[in-house]
């Protein structure tokens, strides 16, 4: 490939108005929706392009300097993403010059009263409360246009399924919520109520969804955006080669590589895709992968962007706002997780590369390491200063603020420095990536208020979590299941933030039940309350406080939680301390958001698998179910958060669990591409199923992964050792 094509690929070096690829009717997915886009023509182009600049602008002021209210700062971010919105995607697409220019009037309008909608509030916020929070005609008025304006654009970005789910949700709470009887009944509101949390008040349109958006998630995408366009691109790529591109099956290898570095400042699986498998896949195609699996490795490898930090495709954020635990703190827990999933990725790949028989080639147009790091050192700058920050206590958006600026100073060291012009257009393109995301997570603000409002959300906790009869690992099922049903319509992020408060209590609550039955088989229990639970139960007698096995602990356990409720309330937390039970709320989270990841992959919506394979030229559906099956650690590692000290424990502990999992992932790749070393023979294939299980059992000794690991090394060594013979007798033949 031409240098010049790769940059136009990867770097975002676009006309303004026109993202990467952004040409007529290109259909695009931004954040991981895919609808058809206005082709920008004529003085459209540079109408978009400067409000693009504005809305950049804007927030980057508002999120670092600016001191307006938070709900003014929410109104103002939909209405300019809304604008936005409104002229990148049309109404409905359309045939001939005058039926586009009729549209494109109509969406002009629906873009200019967004701004209306945000006037109003400005204006009249404080005549509201002044006349006792009573609404009038102009309030009904503006409430509804804002709420049909959100629904619009959220149809026009990710279809109907976020549009339906607020009728639903506005109509449950104030028409046909009484009406329903058992679990979930609710007396119902007023519709004047619900109208005003939606659009009046910080709970609905404006509340804490929209402020993760207008703060954590438009800024760093806008940092993302810098770094792309200044040609960090590039430097990844390049640097995955270097890394990479010299083992068996090393083009592979740098589809992993370069997309977990691409996906940690992009954030968006499918861009992810588009930018790094362009390079990617055609390369591991030259090698010898066949383009079905070539395809399958970059979706899966791309997937793995939303997790890897520090963006993780803006959940980070959220989960944040939902567990009340410091982003910063987040983050750092998600590397190893992370590391594992791609660690997983990456065995497929040299598993398959040993398995066709490819060879370590260098590459022959690519760069050495030392003149890779050379020409492109300064972009670790940025990071290094996002990082620093970070550490150092600033604010997220703040530091990514400044991180911009690192960026602009960091490129005047290569030999493409960024100049007013480049500027411009990356705070263009990080407005037009930003502005799906933006309208989404605003939309979505009202289901959570209204979740939020009705109480159904600890409901559908307590329903699922009788469904699975205290057993965690069915719940995980029904999690799982909930989150590809609802992926199969929402983006990944929006899919999290709409399950997290139905799913997570319940999750929550049977993880911590499985610390409680840790501590008593361990025998970790206080001596008043052992003493107290004696006297309650006197048949457990002096078993309280001392060592028994894992079944005897759960059967204790279903005796004390069988107390009356008044006793067993906060018996839990007698039995954990407070920030393993912060940890454990923290881990449900992070199950629910990586099983949310699964629709990029799977079938029948897998858009990251439908990007790649339309580059690789193969099939949609076996292309997905080829990243489906390469993309398990996203099923793998929510059980080691389930059921492991993967979060929860001390830095020893995880590290503990992290090399295993390694070992682990690896089995399991031998296991479903029947081979490690060389090919192997079926009673081979189950011994590596045997030593996953080993490696990987969440309840496992130490003894016990031991015994895994020896039996992989005897499995690598058999394999090994007939690949030698192997090569002897051909070269003796």
């Amino acid at each position: 490939m031409r240098e010049t094509d790769r940059t136009d690929a990867t770097s975002g070096d676009a006309l303004p108005g026109h993202g990467p690829g952004q040409g007529p009717d290109h259909e695009t997915d931004v954040g991981e929706v895919s609808t058809v886009s206005r082709p920008l023509t004529g003085s459209l182009r540079p109408v978009v392009f400067w409000i693009g600049v504005v809305t950049a602008v804007v927030h980057i002021y508002l999120n670092t300097l600016g001191t307006m209210s938070e709900l003014r700062v929410a109104a103002l971010h939909f209405g300019l993403f809304g604008l936005l919105c409104a002229l990148l995607y049309p109404l409905r697409p359309v045939a001939g010059r005058a039926a586009r220019r009729w549209i494109l009037a109509i969406d002009v309008v629906l873009g200019l009263l967004c701004l209306v909608t945000v006037g109003y509030l400005f204006l009249y916020e404080d005549a509201f409360y002044a006349r006792g929070m009573t609404f009038n005609g102009w309030d009904w008025a503006m409430s509804l246009l804002a709420l049909g304006l959100a629904m619009e654009f959220a149809r026009r970005s990710s279809g109907w399924l976020i549009p339906v789910l607020i009728l639903i949700s506005m109509t449950y709470a104030t028409l046909w919520g009484p009406w329903v009887s058992g679990v979930f009944h609710f007396a119902g509101l007023s519709g004047e109520v619900m109208m005003m949390r939606a659009y009046l008040t910080g709970d609905g349109l404006f509340g804490p969804i929209a402020r993760i958006s207008y703060s954590y998630v438009t800024m760093f995408i806008l940092f993302g955006a810098f770094l792309v366009r200044s040609g960090a691109g590039d430097f990844i790529i390049d640097l995955a080669r270097c890394a990479a591109g010299r083992f068996a099956g090393g083009p592979g290898l740098v589809a992993v590589f370069g997309s977990g570095l691409m996906g940690s400042i992009s954030g968006s699986a499918v861009a992810n895709t588009m930018s790094t498998g362009i390079i990617t896949i055609p390369l591991m195609k030259r090698a010898g992968y066949r383009p079905r699996f070539a395809a399958g490795v970059e979706a899966a490898a791309s997937t793995g962007g939303q997790i890897m930090p520090p963006i993780m495709g803006a959940g980070a954020f959220i989960m944040a706002n939902y567990t009340l635990v410091p982003y910063v703190e987040i983050v750092a827990l998600s590397v190893l997780p992370a590391l594992i999933y791609f660690l997983s990725v990456g065995a497929f790949v040299r598993v398959e590369a040993i398995r066709l028989g490819l060879t370590a080639e260098a590459p022959k147009d690519g760069k050495r390491f030392g003149q890779v790091m050379r020409e492109g050192w300064h972009f670790l700058l940025p990071i290094a200063v996002l990082v620093g920050l970070l550490i150092q206590g600033f604010t997220p958006t703040y530091a990514a603020g400044i991180s911009m600026v690192a960026v602009v100073v960091a490129s005047w060291l290569s030999k493409a420095p960024m100049g007013p012009r480049a500027v411009l257009e990356a705070l263009a393109e990080g407005a037009r990536i930003a502005a799906t995301m933006a309208i989404l997570l605003v939309a979505v603000g009202v289901v959570v208020a209204v979740i939020a409002t009705t109480g159904i959300g600890n409901t559908f906790s307590q329903m699922i979590g009788s469904w699975a009869g205290g057993q965690l690992w069915v719940l995980l099922i029904l999690v799982a299941l909930a989150s590809l049903v609802l992926g199969m319509g929402l983006p990944v992020t929006a899919a999290y933030a709409v399950l997290a408060p139905l799913s997570a209590p319940a999750l929550n609550a049977l993880m911590l039940e499985n610390h409680v039955v840790q501590a008593l088989a361990d025998g970790a229990v206080p001596e008043t309350l052992a003493l107290t639970l004696g006297a309650l139960l006197p048949d457990l007698g002096a078993a309280l406080g001392e060592p028994m096995p894992l079944a005897q602990a759960e059967a204790v356990w279903a005796q004390v939680s069988a107390l009356p409720g008044d006793f067993t309330a906060g018996l839990v937390d007698q039995f954990v301390d407070p920030v393993t039970i912060s940890m454990t709320l923290l881990g449900a989270h992070l199950i629910i958001f990586w099983l949310s990841q699964d629709s990029n992959v799977t079938p029948p919506v897998c858009l990251t698998a439908f990007a790649a394979g339309a580059i690789a030229g193969t099939r949609p559906m076996p292309t997905g179910l080829s990243a489906w099956k390469i993309a398990k650690g996203l099923y793998i590692v929510p059980v080691l958060f389930a059921y492991t000290p993967l979060v929860t424990g001390s830095w020893p502990e995880q590290a503990e669990v992290f090399v295993f999992a390694c070992f682990g992932v690896y089995a399991f790749a031998g296991l479903f591409q029947g081979c490690l070393e060389s090919p192997m023979r079926w009673y081979e294939r189950v011994g590596a199923g045997m030593a996953a299980a080993l490696l990987l059992w969440p309840h496992g000794a130490l003894a016990m992964h031991l015994s895994g690991l020896a039996l992989l090394a005897l499995l690598v060594g058999l394999t090994w050792r007939r690949k030698r013979r192997t090569r002897q007798n051909a070269a003796a033949t």
